[in-house]
């Protein structure tokens, strides 16, 4: 059996077995990519270069394109290369890599969706104090705070997703990694410490919770 500190690298899932596949797999992705990049990339530079457009939800629709440019270019290019070069390799700390930015992505991205719903909801039903609620200092410490949040996310379990040992191969059935086939190698209960570490972050997100409604009751 193999332990973590023997694996260097990690095999993806391979998307096809003939190269034909793989070669169209690969154009598949490719036009994924581009299409992500053309349309994140017009989003940013509307809001950014349109003055009509600065407003908080453009401002978090900006962030939000950040993220979404960042989720693609964390999985698609390894998967590209994969499947051009017909090979299922990536190395151990890139997948510690691509899980860490997979993981701080999907949670800023879910994040800010969280704070334009809040958006949405102070113009509507308090549109008097839309101003006051959602200045850009406001604008700019909700989003700081979602980015922020994701990386302490996305740091406590990668490190944890990574501490643990590993003695079940280093194939992943996935063509990226991800934490759930990372844990499914590892030879301990694994899913203790996820569950602790569940409870920590639930805990954090209730006091923070806590301290925004009482930083707006005053």
């Amino acid at each position: 059996m193999s332990n973590s500190s023997s694996i260097s690298h990690f095999l993806l899932l391979a998307l096809a077995d003939t190269q034909q596949l793989q070669l169209l797999h690969f154009c598949l992705f490719l036009g994924i990519s581009l299409a992500a990049l053309l349309a994140n990339g017009l989003i940013i530079s509307a809001v950014a270069c349109g003055h009509l457009l600065h407003t908080p939800m453009f401002f978090f629709l900006l962030n939000l394109a950040l993220t979404d440019l960042g989720s693609i270019l964390t999985t698609v290019p390894k998967a590209m290369h994969n499947s051009l070069w017909d090979t299922r390799h990536i190395s151990y700390t890139g997948c510690a890599a691509q899980v860490f930015l997979v993981v701080f992505c999907a949670t800023t991205e879910f994040s800010l969706l969280t704070v334009m719903s809040y958006d949405r909801y102070v113009s509507i039903c308090k549109p008097l104090h839309y101003g006051t609620l959602l200045g850009s200092r406001a604008c700019a410490h909700m989003a700081a705070g979602a980015w922020a949040s994701a990386f302490l996310y996305s740091l406590m379990h990668t490190a944890n997703t990574f501490s643990l040992p590993l003695c079940h191969g280093n194939a992943v059935g996935q063509f990226f990694c991800e934490i759930p086939h990372i844990l499914k190698l590892s030879c301990s209960h694994s899913y203790l410490r996820e569950l602790g570490l569940l409870t920590l972050i639930k805990q954090l997100m209730k006091y923070g919770l806590k301290i925004g409604q009482e930083a707006e009751s005053q």
